[in-house]
């Protein structure tokens, strides 16, 4: 006689509170190909792997900056003035001076820092959500401020119910303060065991981490590039069917689809 099969750890789940980038949208894509159409525009003679470089050296800061400031380091909580910060240290150092020159126009700069409010969709992001919301209530809870997060569902159709950003709060993910705020105003409350009836989606497993210990449960979803720093013992867990035992994770998942199948969707 085979096993019974295992629960749904997702089971009794009312919410689905989503992380962006890089979960939800593609910005390692998405800056690439703007600064591909500049160097065109400018006449620059990068290469496609140069403009991949700059996207991943414009991001690393980003990640650098947001967790040093969630631990309590000073800095802004406008990730608008963070990526411009960001910006102009990069076009002034050697390796993109040259490119900094080209963009030494105010309002080109002003347009290109915007790029991160116009990011892309995973392939499998609009279908997954749509799904998902004939299910659960599907927010954000991001880094990015308000409007970003509001530009970039415009720009990718993104069907949220309600928009999230940990700078409501003042803070960066992962400071607890983030997620029981969006809890919070979800009207989620834990159970006696500590539990709540909302999830976290990320690519990233600090983020899971974190809204595990807020006592939500987690969904980590593979995305490619996302997650560098994972040790070699949870990178070969998270590639294995099912994800393995990995601490703070609760489900593993290819992508949105998948996700929406354990709610019922048989699309």
């Amino acid at each position: 006689m085979s096993a019974p099969p295992s629960p749904n750890p997702l089971h009794g789940v009312e919410v689905l509170l989503f992380d962006v980038f890089g979960t939800v949208v593609d910005w390692r894509s998405s800056v690439t190909k703007e600064l591909e159409n500049i160097g065109k525009r400018y006449f620059l003679n990068d290469s496609p792997q140069d403009w991949l470089d700059f996207a991943n050296e414009w991001r690393k800061g980003y990640m650098e900056n947001t967790r040093r400031i969630a631990e309590g380091g000073e800095g802004t909580n406008d990730v608008d003035i963070m990526h411009r910060e960001i910006l102009d240290t990069m076009l002034s150092s050697p390796r993109w001076s040259h490119i900094g020159e080209a963009l030494k126009e105010e309002k080109a700069r002003v347009e290109l820092n915007l790029v991160w409010h116009r990011l892309d969709a995973w392939p499998d992001t609009l279908p997954g959500l749509h799904a998902l919301k004939k299910h659960l209530i599907i927010a954000t809870l991001s880094n990015g401020n308000v409007r970003l997060l509001v530009d970039m569902a415009k720009h990718a159709g993104l069907p949220w119910d309600a928009v999230f950003s940990s700078a409501l709060w003042g803070v960066y993910k992962p400071n607890p303060l983030a997620y029981a705020s969006a809890l919070h105003h979800l009207s989620i409350v834990p159970n006696k065991e500590g539990t709540t009836k909302a999830a976290m989606v990320a690519a990233h497993l600090f983020d899971l981490r974190a809204a595990k210990k807020a006592g939500m449960r987690t969904v980590y979803v593979r995305r490619p590039g996302e997650d560098a720093g994972l040790s070699d013992e949870d990178r070969k867990k998270l590639s294995e069917s099912g994800g393995g035992n990995v601490d703070g994770v609760d489900v593993v998942v290819s992508d949105f689809k998948e996700l929406a199948r354990l709610f019922g969707d048989s699309e």
